[in-house]
């Protein structure tokens, strides 16, 4: 909590810095320094802007920076017209700048300079002309339009080969974002964590903006924003569907790239991350001088008391400064070398993210900086876990992906981190970069080989149903090892890179052409069958038929072992009109449509997707939190685990190598390992799941003796409308038709 008089001098201040900076004169020359301000000594640390009150009672704010060979650093303060006044910071501790500068208060905008020598040569790009944002800045003001004064280089030098050696000296302080002072004497007193088990886990990942946009629930002036996502409307929706996590997309301040902006368009998706602890200010309605931490909080704290954990999508692989021809924005002007891999040439990048640079996370000041975001996101924003993008980046050490690697051996110590949930995108673009199934115990990972799997599955592409059988059933092959369990497997059949559900079957090829890039972006590897047109069509038979593949794609999901992650939208029939890249398209194409909730057949595929979630919660044998053993456990023979063939005979090995449309996989809810909280044994009902993919029906013998006796119809996918149970009987022994591409889950009675 805040001391009484830090209380009375924010109660005293009136923010300012809510004006943006005035535009300077095109082209203009760097001007004079403005008069500097004394600073005391201060600490060094903790890093970035802290207020507090010093030992003489008077406010103010502590400024640290790590800027390892610079030559010096000065503090630069902005009013609200955009007037810069100066502060050299002269104390230096462990190659950490600092100062306190009394009477700064909350609200107060602010940047650094830092000099130093300019040899991209050797890698050196200090360049004080430059204003800089705080790599530990808790929130920022204004946005990067990135005009030519923002880079370090003369960036129309007309020897482009050698234009990033070549210093420009104007001042960019005009047109660059600046950080802001916050005060934060928030305990989370009253906030109660979900703390949903990894195997009771149901992910549900979204944009902020482009999930509230549209929503006619939510009041105009909060759609789109955190305050939006933290309202009623928007909350109901995600109770009615029964998840248990939001995975937002980056919610890091971030910068949109040249070539997007020249192109009239925007980074939508915010994998372009420039400030590591402040909230994205572009999702606030409250204001974007530190208004935004309190909104962001507000946000989370009503999730939580939804029962709804928060995981954000970070990024702390590459950020938003690019290459050698990209902007001076931050890290690049505090210490080039430091920050970022660089080749044998320094003055290039090593690129392990496609994105034109890699953050040096063998460096520990770097190291540093993330799992101090990090801790700082969970314990002082309320977040409950992360999804870290282009994870095999972090986990390299010099050159190649090592899974015993600073990062990896930090956060398993971590008391703070290694308690919330961790998933690893387990790979990246460099040689060796992909991982799937290599992460250590702590970790759980996007299965992009259960995707392609379901995928090719249900468009009968599958050569025989080996893969499938592995997919359904937890991936044991990936990850029964060093103690990991199924829900290590992150299982999706979309996210939000590629096709939304619905184009995946209304779709064979990308059509990006809104994204301005000749159509070259995106994968060409989609795996996705169109039902017989591409694109939107009026024929009844093939719109029925795409329904029909919804909901067997979606049940799949649902109904595997592993933790699933469904795409915002993709329960209502969300289409992006065949784009497999909308990472620039922040408008219809890539917002949720939630008038598709006014279509009986979408509405009916949104309510079958709360209905299985609804059943995956109800019952512990669809949620397992150890892997099937496959193996007998009483004596009559019944295994917890048991693979059928259409004939009603279990698979041989035979069978697993044969070409096969159907599966038939049979659950026991008899012997589920483990224990409840009273420390008595878990049972469940038993079930039968039947995945047929073939054009034509298929007769289906149900399995008698030791298996069941009885099965009742709990979900039939053929069906447009899901009857609610009990649903038709049939005798163990009977021959039952089973629906060309549908799935029937059976539950046994008896």
């Amino acid at each position: 909590m805040s001391s009484a008089a830090e209380q009375e001098a924010v109660a005293g201040h009136q923010a300012t810095g809510n004006g943006r900076q005035a535009a300077a004169v095109n082209g203009a020359r760097r001007a004079a320094p403005p008069p500097a301000v004394p600073a005391r000594p201060g600490a060094p640390t903790p890093l970035g802007a802290r207020f507090r009150v010093g030992p003489d009672g008077v406010a103010g704010t502590n400024f640290a920076l790590w800027a390892g060979g610079a030559e010096g650093v000065e503090l630069c303060l902005f009013d609200e017209r955009g007037k810069e006044s100066r502060v050299r910071l002269a104390e230096l501790t462990h190659e950490i700048w600092h100062g306190f500068v009394p009477g700064v208060l909350p609200g107060q905008r602010y940047g650094y300079r830092v000099h130093g020598r300019w040899d991209p040569w050797t890698g050196a790009r200090w360049n004080p002309a430059k204003l800089l944002l705080d790599p530990y800045a808790r929130a920022v003001d204004g946005d990067f339009s990135l005009p030519p004064e923002v880079y370090g280089h003369v960036r129309d030098w007309p020897q482009q080969h050698v234009a990033d050696t070549v210093r420009d000296d104007r001042d960019s302080a005009p047109y660059v974002p600046k950080g802001v002072v916050v005060h934060d004497d928030d305990d989370w007193a009253d906030d109660r964590r979900p703390k949903t088990p990894w195997a009771d886990s149901v992910i549900y990942e979204l944009h902020v903006k482009g999930f509230t946009r549209l929503h006619p629930g939510i009041p105009e002036e909060l759609r789109g924003t955190y305050a939006g996502l933290a309202h009623p409307a928007a909350i109901e929706h995600l109770v009615r569907l029964g998840v248990t996590a939001v995975e937002l997309l980056p919610v890091h301040q971030f910068a949109h790239e040249d070539h997007l902006l020249r192109r009239g368009l925007r980074n939508y998706w915010g994998y372009n991350s420039i400030g590591y602890f402040a909230p994205h200010a572009a999702y606030a309605a409250s204001g974007t001088t530190g208004q935004q931490v309190g909104e962001f909080k507000r946000m989370v704290r009503a999730l939580h008391a939804a029962g709804i954990e928060v995981i954000l999508d970070v990024v702390y692989n590459h950020t938003a400064e690019a290459g050698e021809l990209g902007p001076t924005l931050s890290l690049k002007g505090i210490d080039n070398r430091g920050y970022y891999r660089l080749q044998d040439d320094p003055r290039r990048y090593a690129d392990y993210t496609g994105c034109g640079n890699t953050l040096h996370v063998v460096q520990p000041h770097v190291l540093r900086l993330i799992t101090d975001s990090l801790r700082y996101w969970v314990t002082e924003m309320g977040v409950d876990g992360f999804r870290f993008d282009l994870a095999a980046a972090l986990a390299r050490s010099m050159h190649d992906v090592d899974m015993l690697s600073p990062f990896l051996a930090v956060i398993a110590q971590d008391p703070v981190l290694r308690r919330v949930k961790l998933i690893a995108e387990p790979w990246d673009v460099g040689s060796g970069g992909y991982q799937v199934g290599a992460f250590p115990p702590l970790w759980t990972e996007w299965n992009d080989r259960y995707r392609n799997a379901v995928r090719d599955f249900w468009r009968h592409a599958l050569p025989d149903v080996r893969e499938m059988g592995y997919r359904l059933s937890g991936s044991s092959d990936l990850y029964a090892w060093g103690g990991r369990r199924p829900y290590a497997s992150v299982n999706f059949i979309t996210a939000h890179d590629g096709f939304t559900l619905r184009d995946l079957v209304s779709y064979e090829r990308k059509h990006n052409e809104a994204n301005g890039e000749g159509n070259r972006d995106g994968t060409d590897d989609n795996r996705a069958w169109n039902c017989g047109a591409e694109g939107e069509t009026d024929d009844e038979g093939v719109r029925a038929l795409r329904r029909r593949q919804l909901r067997n794609l979606l049940t799949t999901l649902l109904l595997s072992t592993g933790v699933p992650m469904l795409v915002a939208g993709d329960e209502l029939g969300r289409t992006q009109g065949g784009n497999n890249n909308a990472y620039c398209q922040d408008n219809e194409i890539g917002w949720v449509d939630w008038g598709l909730l006014q279509d009986p057949g979408w509405k009916a595929l949104s309510a079958l997707t709360s209905r299985l979630i609804g059943l995956r919660h109800r019952h512990p044998v669809l949620r397992r939190r150890a892997f099937f053993s496959g193996r007998a456990q009483t004596a009559d023979g019944l295994r917890d685990l048991a693979w059928f063939t259409s004939r009603g005979t279990e698979m041989t090995e035979q069978d697993w190598y044969a070409p096969a449309a159907t599966l038939g996989m049979y659950l026991s809810g008899r012997d589920i390992p483990g224990r409840d909280e009273r420390g008595d044994q878990i049972l469940d009902d038993s079930f039968l799941a039947v995945l047929h993919a073939g054009e034509e029906p298929v007769s289906f013998m149900l399995p008698g003796s030791p298996w069941a006796e009885r099965y009742e119809v709990v979900v039939d996918t053929s069906l447009e409308e899901q009857a609610e149970a009990p649903g038709v009987e049939h005798a163990a022994g009977t021959e039952i038709t089973v629906p060309a591409r549908a799935v029937l889950l059976l539950r046994v009675t008896g």
